[in-house]
């Protein structure tokens, strides 16, 4: 399946003396780009749950090349990988414009996982995830499959 993908917005404000994104703001960006897969795409797929409590367990993150601030924003193509009975990864590539109205596919900003784990807030216990949600996120695996 293709991957989710997601484009975001830059604030001008999200750029560092050095004029561009910074690095704690490029993680703001991937989590905007996570919502529209998990809450939105999920919802419109009938697949709420992950709207009442996901929590990240680990961020791992590789800059690659400086984010500019332009009015196009940048591009989050997400994969959804190891999905486990009570865990799974979103996998990100951050892609910039390339100036002539593309993205490069082929150098992107930032790549990066995100495990994020299903979590009661009723209970603050984590969860197992639902067949609902492994079926969902499963849809976005490089194979069509959960773990």
């Amino acid at each position: 399946m293709a991957p989710y993908v997601a484009d975001v917005a830059v604030r001008w404000s999200d750029q560092d003396a050095y004029g561009h994104v910074n690095h704690a703001r490029v993680v703001t960006l991937l989590e905007d780009a996570r919502t529209g897969l998990l809450f939105d795409a999920a919802t419109r797929a009938g697949v709420a749950a992950f709207e009442a409590g996901l929590l990240v367990a680990a961020l791992d993150v590789a800059y690659r090349r400086p984010i500019p601030w332009t009015p196009a924003g940048v591009r989050v193509a997400m994969t959804a990988q190891d999905v486990r009975a009570a865990s799974f990864r979103v996998a990100y590539r951050l892609l910039l414009p390339d100036g002539e109205g593309a993205w490069d596919e082929a150098k992107p900003a930032v790549t990066a996982t995100t495990q994020l784990v299903p979590y009661e807030l009723a209970t603050a216990r984590p969860r197992r995830l639902t067949a609902e949600e492994r079926e969902f996120l499963a849809g976005y695996t490089e194979d069509g499959r959960a773990a």
